[in-house]
């Protein structure tokens, strides 16, 4: 490092048409030694849970734990959290990843983490042309999070509860405690402080993300103001349809995951251990296949370990990862497992259910002056030095909208939910970062970033709320190492398509309103070969479109789907225990019978809180909240 008592004269002095004589290196090296700091200092590891892995090495894990958290990612950071607050329970959560880079706690740039180690990157099934096609090898790009805080440390930290008409369609159709009424004070449980610096306790720091896209979300919302679309405060009970300003879960401009404000906050505990990099890779049952006593994991990618099972395992591996490892251990479709010689402890619809609220990508551009060169080192040095500016926001996707598509229904729920992203003109490094996260093919991605040499663009995303496609996941082969087979399902049903379709119809009233025309805001025209046969805009046109830009959102679930005891389509029951398995408990998106209205994270949350709650009652009628 430079210092004052040894300027590098010979190496700057030599860069510069006049020599100085010592204090403008002075200068530049304390500033030079403030930026390396502060970027020393957007993640360090007091952040996050101290690893056991060396004294698992070093002693090994012969001992029972009462608890065994497969996956520290929203749910199993909870279930940690609250379960280990009973001193006399030992908890150990098995994470297949490490702690999670600093490029996760910026929240502006979290499609960065993508295609890296910190991330699992699955792909969709071909599924014959009917969507996907803008992507490469015309699959869609499922990543989920492999880190502390899983998927959401990856994730775009809005915080979206849902509506009454989703948890009292779970309670109807026999997941029986899961209403809206029932999972409500889970919710709030979830949001409220509790715990001193003493005795900490885990829950949900909730703000609202910096607002630094003022001229953009003005532009948004006189347009759905004038379709008489509400801006309300909230989407609570009552408030389901309109534009709000969405809260995440985000706190100093960094990101709270639970991995974070409910895992490492408590992590010290002495009846806590967590261990990462650790993949499990198979749940040992016992003959009659009614309890899981070990779970097997290999460390670092290269040492087999295993642990016993005192109480319960909790598989909180996501809706991708859990139905995965229970098909690698036996439970799941005899006719996946079967010819891959995995043994059937237990015949399940595990992986049948798969749900994700498919999307479709259209992109607005604006005439925009040229780029300021100084705005981003100016917003680079804001949160570097103050965690502010606009790269602690997520540009204008913190404002949603949820609409109907029959705007005369008389229900007060939405069918479409809009999703509002933000790529001002020049900037290169955001379109790239988001292009190459969903794989965007290389034609398409040429033709935006030359229309980002002249216009601010504005990708906005349309998402089916309520889909009624089902889509399928199952094992590859009886290898961990495998990625499973998944098939999206998406608009499967025609009805689905048409909703989509509903929402694209209100991307062109908007476009027609006198905000928009003002700002000439507008549709662009992406060359496709195949769609350019149809008049630009025609339903014909769109149907095609959206062949090619259909995506996720990144909200699967489903696919290990809960019901009654008699619902044979469920693997789980309302206690989210596994059918047949007295002490294995699936807590994640994967139990949702049906995916909820908008983002999953709350929901994943909240799930998990009850959860807690259910194993407590179960296991310690002291310890009941």
């Amino acid at each position: 490092m430079w210092s004052a008592a040894s300027p590098p004269t010979a190496g700057c002095s030599a860069q510069c048409p006049i020599s100085n004589v010592g204090a403008v290196n002075t200068l530049v090296s304390a500033l030079v030694e403030t930026i390396l700091s502060a970027q020393c200092n957007i993640s360090t590891k007091a952040l996050w849970p101290e690893d056991y892995a060396e004294q698992a090495l070093k002693n090994g894990l012969n001992e029972f734990y009462d608890f065994v958290i497969i996956g520290a990612g929203t749910a199993g950071s909870v279930m940690a959290s609250r379960l280990s607050e009973n001193p006399q329970w030992k908890v150990l959560v098995l994470e297949a990843g490490g702690d999670p880079p600093p490029e996760s706690e910026i929240p502006e740039i979290s499609f960065a983490m993508q295609h890296t180690q910190h991330a699992y990157s699955y792909f969709t099934e071909p599924d014959g042309g009917c969507t996907c096609r803008a992507f490469e090898n015309d699959r869609c790009h499922w990543p989920r999070g492999k880190t502390i805080g899983g998927s959401g440390a990856i994730n775009g930290m809005l915080y979206v509860r849902g509506t009454r008409q989703d948890y009292d369609l779970w309670c109807k159709e026999g997941s029986h405690g899961w209403c809206y009424d029932d999972v409500w004070p889970y919710f709030q449980k979830a949001v409220t402080a509790q715990g001193n610096s003493t005795h900490p306790r885990g829950y949900v720091t909730l703000n609202h993300f910096g607002r630094f896209t003022e001229d953009i979300i003005s532009v948004v919302l006189q347009g759905a103001q004038e379709l008489k679309q509400p801006l309300v405060d909230d989407f609570v009970d009552g408030s389901y349809v309109g534009y709000a300003f969405v809260r995440g879960t985000v706190e100093n401009g960094k990101r709270s995951s639970t991995g974070k404000s409910y895992l490492a906050k408590v992590a010290k505990r002495p009846n806590l251990r967590v261990i990462k990099n650790a993949q499990v890779t198979k749940l040992n049952l016992d003959s009659q296949g009614r309890k899981v006593n070990s779970v097997q994991f290999v460390l670092r990618n290269k040492t087999q370990l295993s642990v016993n099972v005192g109480r319960e395992v909790i598989l909180s591996a996501g809706a991708i990862d859990s139905p995965k490892l229970l098909q690698l251990s036996g439970v799941g479709p005899l006719e996946v497992l079967r010819p891959l010689k995995i043994p059937v402890i237990h015949d399940l619809p595990v992986g049948k259910n798969l749900q994700d609220h498919v999307l479709a990508l259209l992109f607005f551009r604006i005439p925009a002056s040229p780029p300021n060169s100084q705005d981003a080192i100016t917003s680079i040095f804001q949160y570097l030095t103050t965690n502010d500016g606009p790269l602690s926001g997520v540009g204008a996707a913190h404002m949603i909208g949820f609409i109907k598509a029959d705007p005369l229904s008389s229900s007060p729920y939405p069918d479409l939910e809009i999703h509002h992203n933000l790529l001002r003109r020049g900037n290169r490094n955001g379109m790239l970062t988001l292009l190459n996260g969903l794989t965007v093919k290389k034609e398409f991605q040429a033709y935006l970033l030359k229309e980002l040499e002249s216009h601010t663009i504005v990708p906005k995303l349309v998402l089916q709320s309520h889909p009624k496609s089902r889509g399928n996941l199952k094992v590859r082969t009886s290898s961990y190492k495998d990625p499973p087979i998944i098939e999206s399902g998406y608009l499967k049903e025609p009805a689905d398509l048409e909703i989509l379709t509903a929402g694209i119809n209100y991307m062109m009233e908007l476009e027609n309103t006198h905000a928009y025309r003002s700002r000439q805001m507008e549709i662009m025209h992406i060359p496709i070969k195949e769609c350019d046969k149809y008049r630009f805009k025609s339903p014909e046109y769109w149907y095609c479109y959206v062949k090619y830009f259909s995506t996720t959102c990144y909200h699967q679930a489903g696919s290990v789907k809960m019901g009654s005891l008699e619902d044979g389509s469920a693997c789980v029951d309302p206690d989210l225990l596994v059918k047949g398995v007295d002490n294995l408990r699936v807590v994640d998106a994967s139990i949702m019978p049906y995916v909820t209205t908008g983002n999953t994270n709350a929901p994943t949350i909240m799930i998990a809180e009850k959860a807690a709650d259910m194993v407590k009652v179960k296991w310690d009628s002291r310890h009941r909240t």
